[in-house]
């Protein structure tokens, strides 16, 4: 185990780990078998993903307000998961399990600022579903493209302000016994329990933050809804109602997929002590399915995504026989004339004898 030593003082030493060992999933069996599956869950989540982020970008009418939330969560998503699986994979099956200090960091921070971003992206687009339900004459006047690519900045500053200060009070923290993190990645709590000296502070502020990236988000959805669902009831149209309902249908799925195994975890600890091994599960597949399933989601339960992928489809099919019909043409005018020579017969001349007789 390597340390760097700040000077001295009389009563502490100040010690930083030159690498940190991640254990989290040394004790598990079969654990071989996991890391197949978290690679199908990243390949999917890739293919997923990059597919609904290229057909909110080809496709016109998809260049809305809402999209642009939509395609901020499918980046989210690609992001997070490519900052966690492939260094797990990386980490565990290739017992890589050293990580340098500043690495570790680096890992933590990406990991976390796009956990965070996915859940003030959903809070976004409750949002945008609340003004085109309560207010669906103004809505193009509230939710426009300026206002929406506005809110969506302010929340990556938010998320990055956040997680940086998270990360900057690891540095204040003195690690002179282990060096062992129990956890699948570059964990925050695992890793400022290590210390030696006071990590009270590193508590608190995981709690704040906590409450403020993932219970207000989601307390602030439920309030949304509350109010979607009084606005509802006031449609005397039964139609009219079921179509409203039917927009906000994927989105609520989304929530689901995303706070329910978060806060089923933590409510679980709190309550018992969960078993290590569990806990290291259950934790990895709240971080690595919501990704996955979110484009499945959208792509399968919005109409407005599904038109679009068939009109793109249509006009790459229409695209490539006009490309082939154009092709057939160039090469149908480019022949020389001696080439239209050769494919005509040759015409043969016969001459006749003429017999003349003299007198």
């Amino acid at each position: 185990m390597t340390y760097t030593q700040s000077d001295s003082t009389a009563n502490a030493t100040f010690v930083r780990p030159g690498v940190f060992f991640i254990n989290g999933f040394s004790n598990i069996p079969h654990a071989k078998y996991y890391y197949v599956f978290l690679f199908v869950v990243y390949a999917v989540t890739v293919f997923g993903n990059s597919f609904i982020m290229c057909t909110i970008y080809l496709a016109r009418r998809l260049h809305t307000a809402k999209y642009i939330c939509v395609f901020n969560l499918a980046l989210s998503d690609l992001c997070g998961s490519s900052a966690l699986i492939p260094k797990l994979i990386d980490t565990f099956l290739f017992e890589h399990q050293e990580i340098s200090y500043e690495a570790c960091l680096a890992n933590m921070f990406f990991v976390f600022h796009f956990m965070n971003l996915q859940s003030l992206t959903l809070l976004a687009l409750a949002y945008d579903r609340l003004i085109a339900i309560c207010f669906p004459l103004r809505y193009h006047v509230i939710v426009n493209n300026t206002t929406m690519f506005f809110i969506t900045g302010v929340m990556w500053i938010f998320s990055v302000t956040i997680i940086t200060i998270l990360v900057c009070l690891v540095n204040r923290l003195s690690f002179c016994q282990s060096n062992v993190v129990s956890s699948y990645f570059c964990d925050h709590g695992p890793i400022f329990r290590l210390a030696c000296n006071d990590y009270s502070i590193n508590n608190i502020m995981t709690q704040i933050f906590f409450a403020l990236l993932i219970c207000m988000p989601l307390l602030l959805i439920i309030i949304s809804y509350f109010c979607i669902a009084v606005d509802l009831l006031k449609i005397a149209h039964g139609g009219d109602r079921m179509k409203a309902m039917k927009t906000c249908i994927s989105h609520l799925m989304l929530v689901a997929v995303f706070y329910l195994p978060i806060l089923s975890v933590n409510i679980a600890a709190l309550m018992k002590s969960l078993h290590p091994n569990a806990r290291i599960i259950n934790n990895s597949l709240s971080q690595t399915i919501p990704p996955m399933l979110n484009p499945i989601i959208y792509t399968l339960k919005t109409e407005e995504v599904m038109q679009s992928i068939k009109e793109l489809y249509n006009r790459s099919k229409v695209n490539s026989i006009t490309e082939r019909n154009m092709k057939f043409r160039k090469k149908k005018l480019n022949l020389t004339p001696s080439d239209h020579c050769v494919n005509k017969k040759k015409q043969v001349v016969h001459f006749v004898p003429l017999n003349i007789a003299v007198s």
